[in-house]
């Protein structure tokens, strides 16, 4: 199976001088098509730096990206456009608009493609409805509970079809039922659209759900 994300070489400083930091330092990685990785290791390892450069958030200091097939020029290339066309992003806090309900939190990020109206809110009501929300389409965040925040998260990183879907610490803010709720809607929804996902998380009980472990220390990834 091919590679929909490879990262060769990447290095990524933070400071400057005698309190520079090397977060992540000359890794090497690659992440299958459908495949389901967990980026696992102690705060402060360089996980979430790690998905930021493969995201297209951050630009390494150091090292090739390529998405998709595609080599990453950050000197050349729109990098909101790579992430909209390629990449979905899911946080640890959500990250939705607050005045905006669930369907229209997911409709946004689909009028940034350009998407026709009838068509984004057609598919955001659909996209809501398979991750259990059908019922909560016009409550706002602050009516929603943690669990269905973060459902509302999912489908709007599903909205543009992307390649692979990174998701940061997406079940911290979550109790156990809920984790587990989360998690099995993950393994659905990527079954049904394809789509490559790589959780950072430091929930040893996730373990379990994914097709390989990815550990992380000092910046660098070790034998898991």
């Amino acid at each position: 199976m091919a590679a929909i994300v490879e990262g060769n070489g990447l290095t990524k400083h933070f400071g400057t001088g005698d309190a520079t930091v090397v977060a992540i330092d000359s890794v090497d990685i690659a992440i299958e098509e459908r495949e389901l990785v967990m980026i696992m290791g102690d705060s402060g390892c360089g996980k979430t730096t790690l998905i930021s450069l493969l995201g297209c958030i951050l630009t390494p200091d150091a090292g090739q990206i390529r998405i998709d097939g595609e080599q990453i020029d950050p000197e050349a290339q729109d990098m909101s456009v790579i992430r909209r066309e390629k990449i979905g992003f899911v946080f640890q806090l959500f990250h939705l608009l607050p005045y905006l309900t669930a369907l229209e939190n997911v409709i946004v990020a689909m009028d940034l493609a350009q998407t026709k109206t009838d068509e984004a809110e057609s598919r955001a009501t659909e996209l809501l409805t398979q991750v259990g929300l059908s019922e909560r389409l016009h409550h706002r965040p602050a009516q929603l509970s943690g669990g269905e925040k973060q459902r509302v998260s999912f489908a709007r990183a599903l909205a543009n079809r992307p390649k692979v879907i990174f998701a940061d610490e997406p079940t911290a803010n979550l109790d156990s039922r809920q984790s587990d709720n989360l998690m099995s809607l993950i393994q659905e929804l990527r079954q049904e659209y394809q789509t490559t996902v790589a959780i950072v998380t430091h929930h040893e009980g996730l373990r379990k759900n994914a097709d390989r472990i990815i550990q992380m220390k000092d910046g660098r990834i070790i034998p898991a």
